[in-house]
């Protein structure tokens, strides 16, 4: 049974936030926020495993900062939005990065079953500390990934405030905030690790699926 903050109302996930990530990609860094939608069957918590699909020939890890929301908010300016961040997680978007590239649209890649651990759990933020988090991604206990939130292009009380203008944010919201550079693939067998210093350590091993 998941613990009932890793069942969100809604997942809404940030591209290209970080500009060697998207450098990396061989992408521009955007204009504006670039958001998608992951489905909430996606969501597993620490522990369970990341099911690589046979669809897909090269999925890749993308260990990201989870913030949650606290209060609804419509149209919020950055200081309602930062105000009503209420914790933070950890998060592995992880995706198909084939099936990125050769779809239009990117529900495929990222919408998998397993494909959006969150946890080990959420624990409240200070607003005025957000921009002190790091996050890490570790595979098999090898550093993959490091990124700093003062080097998100678009920082977290923004995003929330920019999702805001298009879609009503409600409590227990999930906003995965945009990955580092060093993505890279999982193959079964592996463990994949994120941390967050104030959270903890979210670990799941790797299956391949049938």
């Amino acid at each position: 049974m998941k613990p009932g903050f890793m069942s969100p109302g809604k997942i809404v996930a940030v591209g290209r936030n970080y500009a060697l990530h998207a450098a990396e990609l061989g992408s521009a860094v955007p204009k504006e926020p670039l958001i998608f939608l992951k489905p909430p069957s996606s969501v597993i918590g620490d522990g369970e495993a990341i099911v690589l699909p046979p669809e897909s020939a090269r999925v890749e890890h993308e260990g990201e900062i989870g913030v949650v929301i606290g209060r609804r908010l419509r149209r919020a300016t950055d200081a309602e939005a930062r105000a009503a961040i209420t914790g933070i997680t950890c998060v592995n978007d992880v995706t198909a990065r084939d099936l990125q590239r050769s779809d239009e649209q990117w529900t495929r890649a990222k919408g998998f079953d397993t494909f959006c651990p969150i946890g080990p759990r959420v624990v409240p933020i200070d607003p005025g500390r957000l921009e002190e988090l790091e996050v890490r991604c570790r595979v098999n206990g090898a550093l993959r990934q490091h990124g700093r939130a003062r080097d998100m292009v678009f920082g977290m009380p923004t995003l929330v405030a920019y999702i805001s203008q298009v879609m009503t944010l409600e409590p227990g919201d999930l906003i995965a905030t945009g990955t580092p550079a060093g993505v890279g693939p999982l193959v079964p067998g592996d463990v994949v690790e994120v941390e967050i210093a104030e959270v903890g350590v979210l670990r799941n091993p790797v299956v391949a699926g049938g």
